[in-house]
């Protein structure tokens, strides 16, 4: 039997995102958008729109994990992304969330530091159409200073403390999200750079 993966991302939209106070249209509409099975990467495309974290692929750094998809819609409701806004997506994994920002922000930069899943992110961007979405490979603590300063910077998984480099690649009135803290003392935050400091 095929699944109906539409109806899947509706369900999704539903009783994943509304029911934790995701609220913002355009950030619905491109969870609605983007097909999650396509980048669910060595895992089975059934699991692509359960409610939690679905292991990817495993690379020298450890495994990577597509992020469940109700904190995912949060932190990028909490970046507040704007049609004008240029996105840095830091550990983008498969590309689902360089995806999603890509239908909400001008233009993303999506940075990894496995080429293999860089690859495979790039080739999926060209496939669905993300002609604004620019996979870039290098370690992610760097950023990625070339196309700085960013609007908008998602951590895509959590980090023990944001590095200083990323909020120095931060826009005036920029706005960065991750999730800081180790296990379940992870706690998502949003910071804005205003007159040249971060809070």
């Amino acid at each position: 039997m095929s699944i109906d993966f539409s109806q899947q991302r509706i369900k999704m939209v539903d009783s994943q995102l509304r029911t934790t106070d995701v609220t913002s249209v355009p950030v619905l509409e491109a969870f609605l958008e983007i097909p999650r099975e396509r980048f669910v990467g060595s895992a089975s495309p059934a699991l692509a729109y359960i409610d939690e974290d679905i292991p990817v692929a495993r690379t020298s750094q450890g495994p990577r994990y597509l992020m469940e998809p109700s904190p995912l819609a949060r932190l990028i409701q909490l970046a507040d992304v704007g049609k004008s806004d240029v996105a840095l997506d830091v550990g983008c994994g498969t590309g689902y969330g360089s995806a999603i920002l890509s239908r909400l922000a001008q233009s993303v930069v999506a940075l990894e530091s496995d080429s293999h899943l860089a690859e495979q992110a790039s080739a999926t961007m060209a496939e669905l159409g993300c002609s604004n979405v620019e996979v870039v490979t290098g370690q992610l603590s760097d950023g990625h200073a070339t196309r700085a300063p960013y609007d908008v910077i998602l951590i895509n998984g959590s980090v023990e403390e944001v590095p200083q480099t990323l909020f120095d690649q931060l826009e005036e009135g920029g706005r960065l999200v991750a999730v800081e803290g180790r296990g379940n003392a992870g706690t998502a935050r949003l910071f804005i750079k205003t007159e040249g400091v971060v809070t």
